[in-house]
């Protein structure tokens, strides 16, 4: 299951953006292998709420694309009891900010919300890039593999 909200109005949050970071996430868990119901919360905001976000918990004050907040470290000692729907986490996104990257990187919006989403579910799941080199590598290539998937590419 998916929880939406949006805390914005400078974008339009419809069924179709609502059904392509559907898409995103279920791609997600099912490239990991996700075999354990589970849910997943998604808030739209502006650049200004994810300034503030980004600031009150990482000590950065400036606005960034996605924030995700795990509620597993998914290590030996913090796994989810898979018998019950199990609540991953929360993911941020600033459409504003995807709406800025996309045009940078000369492709559609949806790609770059896609993206992002991708990104935010597998450090939902424990992955982190910024760890190490090749934890970064690690993550690339599955987001790659998981855009190609759901068949998301431009």
């Amino acid at each position: 299951d998916i929880y939406f909200s949006n805390d914005q109005d400078k974008f339009t949050v419809d069924e179709s953006l609502e059904n392509l970071v559907y898409k995103a996430v279920r791609g997600a868990l099912e490239f990991e292998e996700v075999d354990f119901d589970c849910e997943v919360s998604v808030t739209f905001i502006d650049n200004e709420g994810i300034r503030s976000l980004n600031n009150e918990y990482r000590n950065k004050d400036s606005a960034t694309d996605v924030l995700s907040f795990p509620m597993y470290a998914f290590t030996e000692d913090d796994m989810p009891d898979t018998d019950f729907s199990v609540e991953l986490g929360d993911i941020v996104l600033s459409l504003e900010r995807a709406a800025e990257q996309a045009e940078e990187f000369g492709h559609s919006y949806e790609r770059e919300v896609a993206f992002l989403t991708v990104h935010s579910v597998l450090h939902l799941l424990g992955y982190d890039h910024e760890l190490s080199e090749e934890d970064d590598l690690d993550m690339r290539e599955r987001q790659r593999k998981i855009m190609e998937r759901i068949n998301i590419l431009r």
